[in-house]
């Protein structure tokens, strides 16, 4: 009896350890003590309320994944006005406020020079691998440190930093200072490339990459849905006349072959079409895979870091709006190729061993067309037709003069070296062009920037504005819209760019590493996603850091 008492211990011991390594597998193996590899995926114009509204649709192993093991920030939002492409990313990668990083918006002028500066515009690099106009770019802007910088000098530059993109601006403000590459689309070639800032020649396997010419496969094909026409309920049906489409095409299926020939020949090609398309993010997810494995990220113990930019989704948005046929096909084309990104990290090093953040650099705003067609209050407004009568009013008050230089990101830039000639005080100037704008439809409010320079206003909407501004790079008004309202603007039906929660309102998710599955409904800053990196990986926060740790991820 006691033989088969001990037999039977026996079969339990074994069949119990060999339960608990079926069972738990991987789950049972510690995580490293840091990340091998920080992913960070920030797509361009993706609400909060679309993860919602998709989320029964996507596939297990995309966005899914990440909502079902990671953790999950419902109330995440950006906390100032000019919800742009640049102010998102840099905000993202340096953990404050535009005010502190000085990305204001995607431009600004220079009242001294008459110039209008693009954010990361610097007429100091050259090009790499592409077109000059695309390749004269560089962090110069940036004012302040980002993780990946922080990162970069706790490794003793040992730690690799890169960010890939279709588009300059987000994937510069991704890598920041520091990194040791940053590529981008050059709509010129169909090619990936850089700039001097980063590297005096592309590494050879960019080279092979651009040599299999990827642009002019998918550009060859038709975009079609992606999915049977039952999936996409809840759009607004694809013949509407609200989109503009291509050219006036808004309906499946479109011909990118012929939309991206320029003459009859087929030889001459515009390649920007491509970024305005979901195969543009597969462009994207297919180069970010290459130089994950060709520069052998991940693979020891010093934290790498990685940004994808994904920008497709801002220009299908633009052109039709984020209830249409083509943001949601743009949307599970997305979804598709997180699919692809995740089973790549799996495979090739481990979900225990990389961490993934996933949110979106701004929202957008419903077309104001289809609000109107629900009885909405909504609009356009028409900032040249304002400019021009804003001229004529300072003509009439103060004599003829070139007394506006321009308008750009809802604000309006003032001729001050005339003003200072003139002897009129730029206060009271600045005072009289925001009574005269806030007269017109769809203006919310008119602000003169003077009312900022030593004042804080607590929460609310005027402290998103003050969270925008620079003394040195903002306009002298500053204009906000009423909700749902709009600045129009050639080839798009809906645009970014307010303080209001569809624009500033974006999903946030991390997953993998140690992160536990969860969900987190209060509300938190975009700033804190890199206080939170920094933590985790215990480096110094960037130097102009306001963010807060998410402490939910560390239990």
């Amino acid at each position: 009896m006691n033989g088969k008492k001990t037999l039977k211990r026996t079969a339990f011991f074994f069949i119990s350890i060999l339960f608990y390594t079926c069972t738990f597998g991987q789950s049972a193996y510690i995580p490293p003590d840091k990340p091998k590899l920080v992913i960070g995926i920030v797509v361009e114009q993706l609400r909060y309320d679309q993860i919602e509204k998709f989320r029964s649709r996507f596939s297990e192993n995309g966005i899914r994944k990440l909502l079902n093991e990671g953790t999950f920030f419902q109330n995440a939002s950006y906390q100032y006005m000019l919800t742009q492409s640049a102010p998102g990313h840099a905000t993202v990668s340096t953990g404050a406020e535009p005010a502190y990083h000085g990305i204001t918006s995607d431009s600004w002028y220079l009242p001294l020079k008459n110039e209008l500066i693009y954010c990361t515009k610097d007429i100091s690099v050259n090009p790499v691998g592409g077109s000059y106009e695309a390749g004269i770019h560089s962090p110069v802007n940036l004012k302040s440190s980002t993780f990946s910088d922080e990162l970069k000098m706790a490794t003793g530059s040992q730690s690799k930093v890169f960010a890939v993109g279709i588009k300059e601006n987000p994937v510069i403000f991704s890598a920041g200072h520091a990194a040791d590459g940053a590529y981008w689309y050059d709509n010129k070639s169909g090619t990936m490339m850089s700039s001097s800032y980063y590297t005096d020649t592309l590494p050879g396997w960019v080279t092979d990459f651009n040599a299999m010419k990827y642009s002019e496969s998918y550009l060859n094909n038709q975009w079609l849905l992606l999915r049977p026409q039952a999936d996409y309920s809840g759009c607004v049906h694809d013949t509407n006349a609200f989109e503009s489409g291509f050219g006036g095409l808004n309906y499946f299926p479109y011909d990118l072959k012929k939309l991206s020939t320029r003459d009859r020949s087929g030889l001459s090609r515009d390649y920007s079409v491509l970024r305005e398309t979901p195969f543009g993010n597969s462009f994207t997810t297919k180069f970010a895979m290459a130089l994950i494995e060709k520069e052998e990220l991940g693979k020891d113990d010093i934290t790498d870091f990685l940004s994808i930019c994904y920008t497709s989704t801002d220009y299908v948005g633009h052109r039709f709006g984020p209830s249409s046929f083509e943001m949601a096909d743009a949307i599970f084309r997305l979804d598709r190729d997180i699919e692809d990104l995740l089973k790549f990290l799996t495979d090739s090093l481990g979900k225990k061993n990389v961490l993934v953040y996933f949110t979106s650099a701004h929202g957008i705003s419903e077309l104001p067309a289809i609000l109107e067609s629900n009885r909405i209050p909504s609009g356009y407004f028409r900032q040249t037709q304002a400019l021009h009568l804003l001229r004529s009013y300072l003509n009439a008050v103060y004599g003829e003069g070139d007394w506006v230089k321009g308008y750009t990101e809802k604000q309006i830039f003032l001729n001050r070296t005339l003003i200072e000639d003139s002897k009129i005080p730029l206060e009271e100037m600045q005072k009289k062009v925001a009574r005269f704008l806030v007269q017109f439809s769809g203006v919310a409010s008119a602000y003169p920037y003077s009312a900022f320079e030593a004042n804080d206003f607590g929460n609310g909407n005027l402290k998103r504005i003050i969270n925008n501004f620079s003394q040195q790079r903002s306009g002298d008004v500053i204009i906000t819209l009423n909700s749902g309202w709009v600045e129009k603007e050639s080839d798009q039906v809906t645009n970014h760019n307010s303080q209001y929660e569809y624009d500033s309102h974006v999903p946030l998710i991390w997953y993998g590493w140690r992160v536990n599955r969860g969900e987190v409904t209060r509300k938190v800053n975009m700033t804190d996603i890199a206080a939170t990196l920094s933590s985790l990986c215990k480096i110094p926060y960037p130097n102009a850091c306001t963010g807060e740790p998410l402490f939910e991820l560390f239990r």
